[in-house]
């Protein structure tokens, strides 16, 4: 079940390779996010010292008036993913043109997980392009349907 989406991702970023991470969360943020509040607007991954980590990805409390006074809604998390795929990270992380950002949060089993997408970004010829296939995609199915129906 999706919590939330990073709903820009998909038309500024050409999708190459996705992972799936847990994420280190205290319990607030937990009952926040099962609440769908958080935005991921503008947050970015990046490999640090071995470890992956989600930056600028805001998540409020649950109940502002039972948090911490010190809380940082926007503060950074630690992604769980195996060594390997830090790796790849940190490899995609050093080529140019190159972005990791997160797509969705979502819960799986009883636990929250994040979705990671390595992507590179789209010029605006490209997402002009991506909108005219997609109409036309659409109307070919309107026709379709038309024609069928009678």
């Amino acid at each position: 079940m999706t919590l939330i989406k990073n709903k820009t991702a998909r038309r500024n970023y050409k999708i190459r390779e996705t992972y799936e991470a847990g994420i280190k969360l205290k319990g607030y943020e937990v009952k926040s996010l099962r609440a769908k509040e958080g935005s991921l607007k503008g947050a970015y991954v990046a490999a640090r010292g071995g470890e992956a980590w989600l930056i600028e990805a805001h998540i409020p409390a649950f109940q502002p008036a039972n948090a911490p006074d010190d809380y940082d809604p926007n503060r950074t998390r630690k992604l769980l993913l195996h060594q390997y795929e830090i790796d790849e990270i940190a490899a995609h992380e050093r080529e140019g043109g190159i972005a990791i950002i997160p797509l969705a949060v979502y819960n799986k089993h009883g636990r929250i997980k994040v979705e990671v997408a390595v992507g590179k970004g789209k010029k605006k010829h490209d997402k002009r392009k991506d909108i005219k296939e997609r109409d036309l995609k659409r109307e070919t199915e309107r026709t379709l349907k038309r024609k069928y129906q009678r």
